[in-house]
């Protein structure tokens, strides 16, 4: 079975990523902890790409539609 993944919040994923950031800026992180919270970082900055990605094809949608509001189904489990 399939399980759907959780919509991203674009929002907490930033915020989570300047904490990352702030972390290893502080340089206190031992080497193992700080590889750790860079591979998260990587992570988190993909999925911020992407909710960015997808918010611009939705404008683009809008865009090629004169700017006229109307619901369209838009499919955000795309294959990559």
């Amino acid at each position: 079975m399939a399980r759907k993944k959780t919509p991203l919040d674009f929002e907490q994923s930033l915020a989570d990523l300047q904490t990352l950031v702030e972390r290893l800026e502080n340089g206190e992180l031992s080497l193992e902890d700080s590889l750790t919270a860079f591979e998260q970082g990587i992570r988190l900055t993909r999925d911020c790409q992407g909710a960015l990605a997808q918010a611009e094809q939705k404008v683009q949608i809008l865009l090629e539609r004169d700017g006229e509001l109307a619901q369209e189904p838009f499919d955000a489990e795309q294959p990559e």
